[in-house]
């Protein structure tokens, strides 16, 4: 493969994690790429309202992440969008790819934040008001509910720890699960039974989402007498499960079990010259602060990296 377009570094997403790499290493005066299957911000522009970023009052994460691409920008990254990786091959000191487009490129070191996606329930009005009663991030959204009704679909132990925090914003919480049983530790289950603020749907699962401008109802279906009933609703919050886009980085690199990308300390993977940030690698907590967080330390990382190549460079050409 020839890799026609060289860079220092590319990074694979333009997400939060990747924006703010982008923006380091580019303010370092390294060559920088980002490139993106979708649009800039990843998940974060689906999110009507950030109103815990830390030293922001409150703003949509649309508008985050215009600023983000306009700040990498400003210091020189090339940002490239609605792009998609056909092949990887990140051995070697030259890491290269090629995009579906048939253009070639490569870098020394290579940044991949490609995000992640929330499991959906995939019925109908799901998509229709994501962002509007519809919500994936108890800490996120949680406040916007407070003095609300409001359901929890999921029965494991994130989707009862987070209906247990949700009773701190609603005043009342319907877990809908679709099973007679939950699959969650039993301490997890004894919290959310001895809280009079939550209640439970078994045995069943939501077919279709409801509303005008916002959310207002769901159907419920029992899954045992195939009944369905409507059931009216504030807001939905779903927790069956969390899926890192990592499907093309299959035997390319080392993911754990889940999909996600093993990293260090330092955010470097299991090849040299490769890092990792955001919601795509092994983590417990998701949200825009971390991955802005993973972002900076891969890109220092990476940089740091990039300047030993160079030197080890400039020794050999004075040798």
């Amino acid at each position: 493969m020839n890799a026609v377009n060289h860079y220092d570094a590319i990074v694979i997403g333009a997400g939060p994690a990747g924006l703010t790499a982008g923006i380091y290493l580019s303010r370092a005066r390294l060559k920088t790429l980002i490139i993106d299957e979708g649009v800039v911000g990843g998940q974060m522009v689906l999110t009507h309202e950030i109103a815990n970023y830390p030293g922001v009052k409150s703003i949509s994460g649309y508008q985050l992440s215009s600023i983000m691409k306009e700040q990498a920008k400003s210091f020189g990254c090339d940002i490239k969008t609605n792009v998609s990786v056909s092949s990887l091959d990140l051995n070697g000191e030259e890491k290269e790819l090629v995009l579906k487009d048939g253009s070639a490129w490569s870098a020394n070191a290579v940044i991949l934040s490609p995000g992640g996606r929330s499991r959906t329930l995939g019925v109908k009005g799901e998509d229709t008001f994501k962002g509007r009663g519809i919500s994936y991030c108890a800490t996120c959204d949680g406040d916007f509910f407070t003095g609300k009704e409001i359901i929890v679909v999921g029965g494991g132990n994130s989707a009862l720890e987070e209906a247990v925090s949700l009773t701190k914003y609603a005043s009342k919480v319907t877990i809908i699960h679709q099973f007679d049983t939950f699959q969650a530790f039993e301490h997890a289950v004894e919290e959310v039974k001895s809280n009079d603020k939550i209640h439970f749907i078994m045995e069943s699962a939501i077919t279709a989402f409801y509303g005008y401008e916002k959310l207002e109802s769901v159907d419920i279906k029992n899954l045992a007498s195939g009944a369905t009933m409507n059931f009216k609703t504030d807001g939905a919050f779903i927790f069956i499960g969390y899926v890192p886009n990592t499907e093309f980085l299959k035997g390319t690199i080392d993911l754990n079990q889940w999909g996600e990308i093993i990293v260090r300390s330092d955010m470097s993977t299991n090849i040299e010259g490769v890092y990792a940030a955001g919601d795509s690698t092994a983590k417990r907590f998701r949200q825009v602060t971390t991955a802005v967080g993973d972002g900076t330390i891969a890109a220092l990382a990476a940089a740091q990296f990039l300047n030993e190549i160079k030197i080890k460079q400039k020794q050999f050409l004075t040798a």
